[in-house]
């Protein structure tokens, strides 16, 4: 190993420690990292500039926009009123509703777009009953990275490999990816609401209150919904679409968010631009650069390279060993660059004489969506949760997060194992 790859490796450590800590904010700590990187003569600008996913960030703007355009009409407290009373509002109830949701969305957007879709109908629903709104996000976290799991578009892992295996369609993602996501999405909402059902009480008087009220008259502005819900059709149907038009997710968003901007005039432009979570977006590339050193060092691809020599080729134990640490590796780094480089290692498999790759696919997936449960910044849908949590003021710490979400992603993955071998591999 190169000494730069050892000095990659120490400030990723370092910088991965300052985050965990909470004791200074994670986009300066990452940004730092990152600019670090650069300083130490590991990576050279236009090569951090090249790992900077700009797909996701401009997913991210574009969607943020719309989102902070479309809460102007009051179609959220809407939502959160109309879906809390067909449960009685119940806190429980609609913490499993919210999940449902979450996850169905997650599937058939991505979970970047859903997250910030429910996120201000939750703080509405929360407001009202005056109950803690942590529970709900985390259970909207870990909802979106399983239902995301489920589909081809639900999530960048799933669009990465679908992009980069030939022969794999739509319906092959739905075919071996929902049942056991629909399974899993069980499995996390039974304990997650055994875990939540002390803490989430509400008054009778509260729920009473709820129930009166009337969610039509939280629509202040009819035309400016009529024009938000126009521009988030078309942008639905975009993603929907944009692989048949060879278009990329961010294009989809930006053209949404543009589009309803040209719509509704310049009295949204910069009310629009503030409502971007900006903290967010350069916590992203903070991470992009980071872990740019440790991809360009080949501290990534010799992490790889070790676990397919561990296995001696044998097809059980490289798909399980793939399931395990795509999981294990995209809860701690971004899941996208881990990707980028175990596609190459796989098919390099195929060359090599395992003429069955199909399980690897499926562990790959399976193991970096998932995994993305894992902590707070091992998926975007987790970082964007957080920040519009704290911009609420209610900040999701780290370590608590960790203490529910790590275990639940250990016990999914030891259920995808199940599942692995006993569909492919008996």
């Amino acid at each position: 190993m190169s000494n730069q790859a050892i000095i990659a490796i120490g400030v990723f450590l370092v910088t991965y420690a300052f985050i965990v800590t909470e004791k200074i904010h994670r986009t300066i700590i990452a940004m730092t990292g990152g600019i670090l990187m650069v300083l130490l003569g590991i990576i050279d600008q236009g090569t951090a500039l090249h790992h900077i996913d700009f797909n996701t960030l401009g997913l991210l703007t574009g969607m943020m926009i719309i989102v902070s355009i479309t809460a102007e009409t009051g179609l959220f407290n809407y939502l959160a009123i109309w879906s809390a009373k067909k449960v009685k509002g119940d806190p429980l109830k609609i913490l499993l509703v919210l999940g449902l949701i979450t996850a169905i969305g997650s599937a058939f957007l991505d979970n970047v777009t859903t997250v910030l879709l429910m996120v201000p109908v939750t703080f509405s629903i929360t407001r009202q009953l005056r109950v803690n709104p942590i529970p709900f996000l985390i259970t909207e976290i870990i909802a979106s990275n399983v239902g995301g799991t489920s589909t081809l578009i639900g999530d960048p892992p799933n669009i990465m490999i679908g992009s980069a295996v030939k022969g794999l369609s739509f319906m092959d993602f739905i075919n071996n990816l929902t049942a056991i996501s629909f399974l899993l999405l069980l499995v996390n909402m039974a304990i997650l609401a055994i875990l939540y059902r002390k803490s989430i009480k509400t008054s009778q008087e509260l729920k009473e209150n709820l129930m009166d009220l009337d969610e039509k008259e939280e629509i202040t502005d009819k035309k400016l919904l009529v024009k938000s819900l126009i521009t988030l059709g078309l942008t639905i149907i975009g993603f929907f679409l944009h692989q048949l038009f060879h278009l990329e997710s961010a294009t989809v968003a930006l053209a949404g968010a543009f589009l309803l901007l040209l719509l509704t005039g310049e009295s949204f432009l910069d009310k629009a631009f503030h409502k971007v979570e900006w903290t967010t977006i350069f916590f992203f590339i903070g991470l992009f650069v980071l872990v740019s050193g440790l991809i360009e060092t080949g501290v990534i691809s010799l992490l790889a390279n070790y676990s397919m020599d561990f296995t001696g080729g044998d097809l059980t134990s490289t798909s399980i060993l793939i399931l395990w640490v795509s999981a294990i590796a995209s809860a701690f780094i971004d899941n996208i660059p881990f990707v980028a480089t175990m596609i190459p290692m796989i098919k390099e498999m195929g060359a090599m004489g395992i003429t069955n790759l199909d399980p690897l696919w499926w562990s790959l997936s399976l193991g970096a969506c998932l995994g993305g449960n894992g902590t707070l910044i091992g998926a975007s849908a987790n970082v964007i949760a957080a920040g519009l949590a704290a911009k609420e003021g209610h900040p999701i710490s780290f370590g608590k997060f960790l203490l529910v979400s790590f275990p639940l992603m250990l016990l999914s993955i030891l259920i995808c194992t199940v599942y692995v071998y006993l569909r492919y591999l008996v």
